[in-house]
């Protein structure tokens, strides 16, 4: 009995020396431990390594930390090196591509922006300077000395002449007037009196059917009466209609010419129910034609119809301008350009640097050297060469203007733009890994447990994800192994887009 107390008081002895051995080992390691990694940083500085400044979540939240740490599903944080700090947001190009694909930059201004209204016109002949010749009498053309349509004429030209009973009747009464009149000079005043009315009453009847000064003057002088008389052109234009014959006969008001005067025309110009309220009769105007690319001419607002176009939601606006050479014909087609009035100074880029996908805007500014950020902005008003920038780009910060969307062609430009997903600029980057599905969640999410994946640095683990269609998943019961595709949507926010289902495995 005694020798068996003894025997287990020296297990106790060597059990109780090991444990402190143990406990001893282990003070005298942990310093050792420290040591070395203490010395680890000083010694990768002594070796020109880079400078670690911050560790970052391993799923791209923003959050940071100055010491190693784990997430809540226990990954560790990634290091971040001096020359990475915006490898997880900002875009990166070397400065040999950034000079090949010719990227060029402004910094956004403050800028009084005029907006532009444009519309599309017509030439259209100005309605005031369209002449009708109809004779006033009843008679027969004689003959036609402007005889085809379009053809120009000047003011005062002779047009046709005419034979008319009733003209060569109230000459014959002007001329014997006129020469009873002269010799009544010595007669009593109340005979002189009568002539003088007879007189002025058969020169009232000529003028009234417009016969020229000169040939009444010839009258005057004791000239002959004429069989025919010529009428003239009452402005200088183009004909733009004719319906005289030689031999015709034509009746009191028949119009026999159209002439038009087109030194100056109008421009019918349609402007949207939206942009009306910016016009002003008297305006500028800056108007092209198609025929003539290189030629701009200038006018000015006449007037602005009281009426709107129901079918195309356009109200008239009447465009007057001068031209010269006759160069604006009729029916032409036009680009209308309003000169509206100056705004505030506002924060302004250039119309190129915006990139529109119909649902969001996005510029490139640049942060640095060959280092660029999408910026999703909201626009204001638009100028002929520069747009408002109301939120997204502060005056100062530089903008890519030339080359933006080859910027945007480039792979790691799309994957950090992810963020803008649908219809945006680019597409976010995609990760593949195998694994498991463990359960379709009720929320719609799904669970899987997946092996390492590379591209992202991730270790095995099990975690929840979003389905970008439900029908991914429709056809697969929990433990189907699969091979998968996903994106980051947005931070912390990881989106399945595609599934194969038996070839997977964790």
């Amino acid at each position: 009995m005694r020798q068996g107390m003894q025997i287990a008081g020296v297990v106790v002895a060597l059990a109780g020396a090991g444990a402190a051995g143990y406990w001893f080992g282990g003070r005298g390691a942990a310093p050792a431990a420290a040591t070395t990694a203490a010395a680890a940083p000083a010694s990768q500085e002594a070796a020109g390594q880079r400078k670690l400044l911050y560790y970052r979540n391993p799923m791209g939240l923003p959050d940071t930390s100055p010491v190693p740490k784990k997430d809540s599903m226990g990954m560790d944080y990634i290091p971040v090196y001096e020359g990475e700090e915006d490898d997880s947001g900002g875009l990166r190009i070397s400065a040999a591509k950034v000079q090949k694909l010719g990227v060029r930059t402004e910094p956004a201004a403050l800028r009084e922006l005029g907006q532009a209204v444009r519309a599309a016109g017509r030439v259209e002949i100005d309605e005031r300077r369209i002449h009708a010749v109809a004779p006033k009498f009843e008679g027969w053309v004689e003959r036609l000395h402007v005889n085809a349509t379009g053809q120009p004429v000047g003011r005062g030209q002779p047009l046709f002449e005419v034979y008319s009973p009733e003209l060569v009747s109230a000459q014959r009464e002007y001329a014997v007037a006129a020469r009873g009149l002269a010799s009544l000079k010595e007669a009593p005043a109340e005979s002189q009196a009568a002539m003088r009315q007879l007189a002025d009453a058969s020169l009232q009847r000529l003028r009234n059917w417009d016969i020229s000064d000169e040939q009444i003057g010839a009258l005057a002088a004791g000239g002959e009466p004429r069989r025919t008389l010529s009428f003239r052109s009452p402005a200088g234009g183009v004909v733009l209609e004719k319906k005289a014959l030689a031999g015709m006969r034509f009746g009191p008001g028949e119009a026999l010419y159209q002439i038009a005067d087109i030194s100056a025309v109008w421009v019918m110009a349609e402007v949207f129910e939206r942009d009306i309220a910016t016009i002003r009769t008297g305006q500028k105007v800056r108007v092209t034609l198609n025929a003539y690319p290189d030629k701009v001419f200038e006018g000015r607002v006449g007037y602005v119809y009281p009426t709107l176009k129901a079918e195309t939601r356009t109200v008239p606006v009447r465009v007057e301008l001068a031209n010269p050479g006759g160069l604006l014909k009729p029916a032409m087609y036009a680009s209308v350009d309003f000169a509206t009035g100056r705004g505030a100074r506002v924060v302004a880029v250039p119309v190129g640097a915006v990139i529109d996908s119909g649902k969001r805007q996005v510029v490139f500014v640049q942060t640095g050297e060959g280092r660029f950020e999408p910026r999703e902005v909201k626009l204001g008003a638009r100028g002929e060469d520069y747009v408002e920038v109301r939120e997204g780009v502060a005056e100062g910060e530089s903008v890519v203007v030339a080359a933006n969307f080859l910027i945007d062609a480039e792979s790691n430009l799309r994957s950090a733009l992810g963020g803008f997903g649908d219809g945006g600029a680019a597409k976010p980057a995609g990760h593949r890994a195998d694994g498991t599905l463990d359960a379709v969640n009720a929320d719609g999410s799904v669970t899987v447990r997946h092996g390492p994946v590379a591209s992202l640095k991730w270790p095995a683990m099990t975690m929840d994800f979003v389905l970008a269609n439900p029908s991914l998943v429709a056809s697969l019961k929990p433990g189907t192994p699969i091979v998968f595709e996903f994106v980051e949507r947005k931070p912390g926010e990881w989106v399945i887009t595609k599934v194969d289902a038996g070839h997977g495995g964790h």
